[in-house]
């Protein structure tokens, strides 16, 4: 009878024998443990009232831009939008043609967008190099300082992101501090704020460093000192343990240092507004100009959606990175 009913058992019950003893198992070996016996739900139901928050937050909002952005203008009210709540209603008029300004011969996006791929790699590349480089010597080589260090590479997050920029004007102002240091060597009547790259990308290092040392020293710190001593009693030099040793490890900081640095970038503007020109516009500057202009709301929306899809490949690539490690550990 045993066989007849397993046999004729439907499909939709038909799980793994040995997996739903386990599950059983556990339960109940859990149960004999804490003396309670849970639901499934139970432990997952706490984080409903998050869901519902980030669904608010996130959710709605974003489906209210894409609502914009595939609505149409009212330019009898003052080039209003007017947003597209039902999708059967979507027109994607106004998107393709914000899309078609990437290339071809009204490509007018074109150049800020490939700006913007330019500054933000240069600008991630130096905060990786310096970041890494000023996270190492924090947690490997001061112990005796290590909390005024950290205080003093946390200290200007403290003041805001405009004021520390708006002092930076002044100190690249053709009769600034840094002009006279540069004086002896030709560049004392050169205007720094005149739309250079150089000076676009340095902001944006100067503005995002921070979150790239506080991970990596966070990483960093936590290595076993034990596993470096192993490394260098198995015959591997300083060099050869960092590479091998200190680098691996540390892999999953600099992944999530990237993100944090680079993700913000992509939609920066008032780094450019305030240290550079029209000639260093970048994505962030398009759609802060387009935001302003009569009737732009529409292809506003049709930038940020755009926007958002550019920065979602890194973020998909940083889950996937940590999904693995999670897994091989």
């Amino acid at each position: 009878m045993a066989r007849t009913t397993d046999a004729t058992r439907p499909d939709t019950e038909s799980e793994p024998e040995p997996q739903r003893r386990r599950g059983r198992r556990g339960e109940r070996q859990a149960a004999a443990e804490t003396g309670v016996w849970y639901p499934r739900w139970y432990w997952p139901s706490f984080s409903l009232p998050g869901v519902v928050v980030l669904a608010f937050l996130f959710v709605l909002p974003a489906y209210v831009v894409i609502s914009v952005a595939f609505g149409t203008t009212d330019f009898e009210r003052f080039g209003r939008a007017v947003p597209y709540y039902a999708p059967w209603w979507w027109s994607f008029d106004t998107f393709n043609q914000t899309l078609s300004q990437f290339w071809g011969p009204d490509a007018i996006y074109q150049d800020a967008l490939i700006r913007t791929f330019a500054f933000v790699f240069s600008a991630s590349a130096i905060c990786l190099v310096l970041g890494y480089s000023v996270a190492y010597f924090t947690a490997r080589k001061t112990t005796k300082y290590k909390g005024l260090v950290l205080i003093l590479l946390i200290s200007p997050l403290w003041i805001s992101y405009l004021m520390r920029i708006y002092a930076w004007q002044g100190l690249l102002d053709t009769g600034g501090p840094i002009n006279v240091l540069l004086g002896p060597f030709g560049f004392r009547e050169t205007d720094l704020l005149s739309g250079l790259p150089i000076t676009v990308i340095l902001g944006l290092v100067y503005g995002y460093i921070p979150f790239m040392i506080l991970p990596i020293y966070a990483s960093l710190d936590r290595i076993q000192e034990n596993l470096l001593e192993a490394g260098r009693d198995l015959g591997a030099s300083g060099r050869q343990t960092f590479w091998r040793v200190t680098l691996p490890m540390s892999r999953p900081a600099i992944l999530t240092g990237l993100v944090i640095v680079t993700l913000p970038m992509f939609g920066d503007y008032y780094t450019n507004d305030l240290l550079g020109s029209t000639r260093t516009q970048m994505f962030g500057n398009l759609i802060a100009v387009q935001n302003e202009l009569s009737g732009g709301k529409t292809r506003t929306a049709s930038l940020v959606i755009i926007l958002s899809v550019i920065v979602l490949v890194p973020m998909l690539y940083y889950l996937r990175e940590t999904r693995r490690a999670s897994e091989r550990a």
